[in-house]
């Protein structure tokens, strides 16, 4: 089944959410180069009331990390790979076309699996690089990273949120009638912010970028991915120096965190977002470690929920995650994830 964009004009009826309760996803990287593999397994260990996802496959090569896919979402901008990674260029190289397709073939091969289901999960899940670091990982044409330029980070924002439309339409048209979550990676955020990304010669650091700029980067980002039908967006961040108040401030749904690091004063920030009705998706195991037992991953919530004061009640909300992706490990041992990752989701249930 081959899937083409929607028009992006037509009303969408309105996606119904699903009741609350504590659910499970992963964050996107896959093990393995077959996509059709990824897509069953994902699908099978993440059914309803679990949140699969569109996986990510950086096995496959160049064109199949997370950086170089939400680079082919670019509008009117093109890239291509160079020895020190990939570039902003006048007109699309190979590597370009080499992402598109596999990307292309993601979406369609989801399509398949989904119309052979007899009872298709209610949410899909995309993942995308978010826009400050996008621009701290693509490079202009002289070869420095485009965080250096001010009018370069605003118009990869700019392009992103003209672009990231009819990626949304293409993976509505293969999951019809789903849900659409959507994840921000912003891996480099705390560098970002903090000025401690390197140049590309290594032997000074880029400025720092201000916070508010970032947050009005991310408002144009989140209002295109709305606009597009995203009924959920979601931030994911690293634990050190997550600006958690900016990304709220910027209209996100919720965060994505690891849970292993955060300092008392995140935990009561996202308390606080968290009784204002935004989403926590908590990475509760490091899956590069030995696999966890269940209980010790709910206590990972559960102490600080109580400690916090939090109400039971409000895990509902709460999707639980790796702290990081599974790319590192063979499919049966993402797969034992995913698996583990549903039953604490279930021990934190019993909890509510």
């Amino acid at each position: 089944m081959r899937v083409e964009p929607q028009d992006q004009g037509a009303t969408a009826a309105p996606v119904q959410a699903p009741p609350l309760e504590v659910t499970a996803t992963a964050l996107g990287p896959w093990p393995g180069d077959d996509p059709l593999e990824a897509t069953r397994i994902i699908r099978g260990e993440l059914g309803s009331p679990h949140l699969p996802f569109l996986a990510e496959l950086p096995d496959r090569g160049v064109g199949s990390d997370a950086l170089g896919r939400t680079a082919t979402l670019l509008e009117e901008l093109a890239v291509d790979v160079q020895p020190f990674g990939w570039r902003l260029v006048d007109r699309p190289g190979k590597d370009y076309r080499r992402a598109v397709s596999a990307l292309s073939t993601d979406i369609n091969i989801l399509a398949d699996v989904v119309g052979a289901e007899d009872t298709s999960a209610a949410e899909i899940k995309v993942q995308l690089v978010g826009p400050m670091s996008l621009a701290a990982g693509l490079h202009l044409h002289n070869g420095e990273r485009a965080l250096l330029d001010y009018g370069a980070r605003r118009d990869l924002a700019a392009s992103l949120a003209a672009g990231v439309g009819a990626y949304l339409a293409r993976v509505s048209a293969a999951v019809p009638g789903a849900r659409l979550v959507v994840q921000v990676d912003e891996p480099d955020i705390a560098a970002v912010l903090a000025g401690s990304i390197p140049t590309s010669s290594g032997y000074r650091t880029l400025r720092a970028v201000a916070a508010s700029e970032a947050r009005e980067s991310w408002r144009v980002v989140l209002d295109s991915l709305r606009l597009a039908g995203a009924a959920e967006i979601v931030v994911s961040v690293p634990e050190i120096e997550a600006p958690f108040d900016q990304i709220l401030a910027a209209g996100a749904d919720g965060i994505a965190v690891p849970m292993k690091a955060l300092t008392n004063r995140q935990w009561e920030q996202l308390a606080g977002a968290v009784e204002a009705g935004k989403r926590l998706w908590a990475g509760v195991l490091d899956p590069s470690a030995e696999l966890p037992r269940t209980a010790e991953c709910v206590e990972r919530v559960w102490r600080p929920w109580r400690q916090l004061g939090l109400p039971a009640a409000a895990l509902a909300g709460v999707r639980v995650t790796p702290s990081a992706g599974a790319q590192a490990r063979t499919p049966a041992q993402a797969t034992a994830v995913l698996g583990r990752l549903t039953q604490v989701a279930d021990g934190l249930n019993q909890l509510t």
